[in-house]
């Protein structure tokens, strides 16, 4: 059986959907390597360490004077199309109240109504009506300042025999989405490049809408006009908090790139996780020069060929024992290695502050963190990094756990290190937290921490 054979009954199905010739083709693509038993993998030998990268904390103040120049050719690109499932959500991750009662949308929104730029979502089927609906509430975001296009869908792999999983109890999960590296396609087959490009634009600033540190920086946005860059990445130094994800790395020929873990063979996990020797990680705060971006497109027939990666998962993620399946994703960062001559910056840790668990949701919460005039979420007191937290996940990893456990809010964690919880615990109003707390509960019941409790050390209860 040939591969265009092969991929016939995928091509079938991804028409039926309405999905667009490029991205067929492009799946089609990436369907070929896993067939000739491509597994994306990058290995250790094959690559070299970053030692360093130009510092963003020592640009000069001219390079802010660049970037307000070319301000109004700025456009900012949030992807947007994660529910939340492993928080609990069954709605946008974005729509989630994250500060003073507001959601990430609802920053995001004020944060780019501050900069004078258009505000472009990449939602997902998922996630375009209910966040549509949210932004309705921000009237001076008006149609002239807010795009919206949709991410496609692939279908799921069977593993066994490599054909389109089938699941007739629910046919939406025979579907998945390709990961953020399909922003360069779904740019194309929504018209969303070529509206940006007529309407003046020549620069996006790309960020995921969970990382609310992730906002237009004149000084590197006058950094990447200056060296008229084709796309650059924001990495920030890896931390132990940081082993496990992707990070930067060069090619034998000089050229950046970017490792995930899922790319990484078993025998190379020690030398992927050794942040002494890969010492930049990848923020997904990204830059793009988008005539650039349409050209390299068009040269290379819509198909950038960015790296595999191959994640075996279940048709049904919440059922262990259904049918095991590929989802074939590509990572938006990894496009590094794609463009010649791609630059990669060091930004301070506050550009990053995604909120993936209910660890972070807390933190950000908190008096830790605050929200400036301008919708910038930073630190507070003078903090260089956030507080570290641990949350039991058998008592709160998803929202309404968490919330039933926080009734008033965070504590506050201004002056704490680190805040460990294991166990069931209920917190009061004004609880205190400083230096490194631990609360250990191992009684079959809650324990309540009083109103007003000022907490330091370590406490075990039951």
């Amino acid at each position: 059986m040939t591969e265009d054979t092969r991929f016939a009954p995928f091509a079938e199905k991804m028409h039926r959907a309405g999905l667009p010739e490029i991205f067929i083709r492009t799946f089609a693509w990436y369907y070929e390597q896993l067939l000739i038993g491509d597994t994306g993998l990058i290995a250790e030998d094959s690559i070299q360490p970053v030692d360093v990268l130009p510092d963003v904390e020592d640009f000069p103040e001219i390079m802010a004077d660049i970037g307000r120049s070319v301000l109004g050719k700025t456009a900012v690109i949030k992807l947007n199309g994660g529910l939340g499932t492993s928080m609990g959500l069954q709605k946008a991750k974005s729509l989630l109240d994250v500060k003073n009662g507001q959601s990430f949308l609802d920053i995001i929104a004020r944060q780019t109504v501050q900069a004078g730029v258009p505000l472009v979502l990449m939602d997902s089927f998922s996630t375009h009506e209910d966040s549509m609906a949210a932004l309705s509430h921000h009237p001076e975001l008006n149609p002239s300042n807010l795009l919206a296009f949709l991410q496609h869908k692939e279908p799921k792999i069977n593993q066994a025999d490599l054909t389109p999983a089938e699941w007739p109890p629910n046919p939406e999960l025979e579907w998945c989405p390709p990961g953020h590296g399909d922003i360069y396609p779904a740019l194309i087959t929504s018209g969303t490049l070529n509206n940006l490009l007529d309407a003046g634009y020549e620069y996006a600033f790309v960020s995921n809408s969970d990382n609310l540190g992730g906002v237009v920086d004149l000084s590197i946005l006058g950094y990447f006009a200056q060296n008229k860059l084709p796309f650059m990445m924001e990495a920030a130094d890896r931390t132990e908090m940081d082993r496990k994800g992707g990070h930067l790395a060069r090619r034998a020929d000089g050229q950046l790139l970017l490792r995930e873990s899922a790319q990484t063979p078993d025998a190379d996990i020690d030398s992927f996780q050794d942040i002494a020797r890969h010492k930049y990680f990848n923020t997904n705060n990204l830059w793009f020069h988008l005539p650039t971006l349409q050209r390299v497109m068009a040269e290379r027939d819509y198909l950038l060929g960015l790296p595999m990666i191959r994640n075996s998962k279940t048709v049904d993620p919440r059922d262990p024992a259904s049918t095991p399946v590929y989802q074939l994703e590509t990572a938006m960062g990894s496009a590094i290695a794609v463009f010649a001559g791609a630059q990669a910056v060091r930004v301070p840790r506050s550009r990053f502050a995604p909120v993936k668990t209910s660890n972070e949701l807390l933190a950000v919460r908190s008096d830790a963190f605050m929200l400036t005039e301008d919708y910038h979420i930073v630190l507070a007191n003078g903090r260089t990094t956030p507080p570290v937290v641990l949350l039991d996940m058998t008592f709160y990893k998803f929202i309404s756990d968490l919330e039933s456990r926080f009734p008033y809010g965070a504590p506050s964690l201004v002056d704490c290190r680190r805040l460990e919880v294991k166990g069931d615990f209920r917190f009061g109003r004004d609880v205190v937290c400083q230096d490194e707390v631990r609360l250990i509960n191992e009684s079959s019941g809650r324990v309540v921490i009083p109103d007003g409790t000022v907490l330091r050390d370590e406490y075990h209860y039951g």
